[in-house]
Order: C-alpha cells, then structure tokens, then sequence
C-alpha cells in the first residue's frame, strides 16, 4: 500500500520546509492585490509563511514576499497576517 505524500511549503520567515496545513498562504493573483488565502484554493503565485509571529518579522525584514512577489508589500498586508496568527 502506497503512503500518501504530505506536500510541503518553505516558509519565507524561516526558511524550513513544513506540512502545508501548519502555513499561511499568501496569494498574488494575475491581476489585483495580493491577499490572505485562508482555503489555500485561490489561483496565483502562492508564498507561505508560519503561524508565528518571528517568522513574520523575519520576513518583513529580510524583504522576502517584496522579493518572492516582485512588487511593494502593503503595512496593510503585515497587519492582516499578524490578525491571522493572533486568532491561531
């Protein structure tokens, strides 16, 4: 009997791949701004983050969803994903 594979993610705080269920996905759709994905079913360039709070940091800082999406990140943004792993 085969196993089923979990399918990993690589959190953009601190670099460590995870279960894709234990992450934050953040959504870039080809047209429109860039979101929170709570279903982890939208359609576009996805990026992951932890459900904690130095992870998000880590990423603010080091720039990496400016970098991984190509465009200006919203205080807007931060402040939604930092809502999200306080409700968590």
């Amino acid at each position: 009997m085969q196993t089923k594979k979990v399918p990993l993610r690589k959190c953009l705080g601190c670099q460590v791949m995870k279960d894709k269920r234990e992450l934050i996905r953040i959504v870039k759709p080809s047209e429109g701004d860039i979101f929170v994905d709570l279903k982890g079913k939208a359609n576009g360039r996805g990026a992951y983050i932890c459900k904690s709070k130095k992870c998000l940091n880590d990423a603010k800082k080091k720039k990496t969803l400016e970098r991984n999406f190509k465009v200006n990140i919203s205080e807007e943004l931060y402040e939604k994903l930092e809502e999200q792993i306080k409700d968590e």
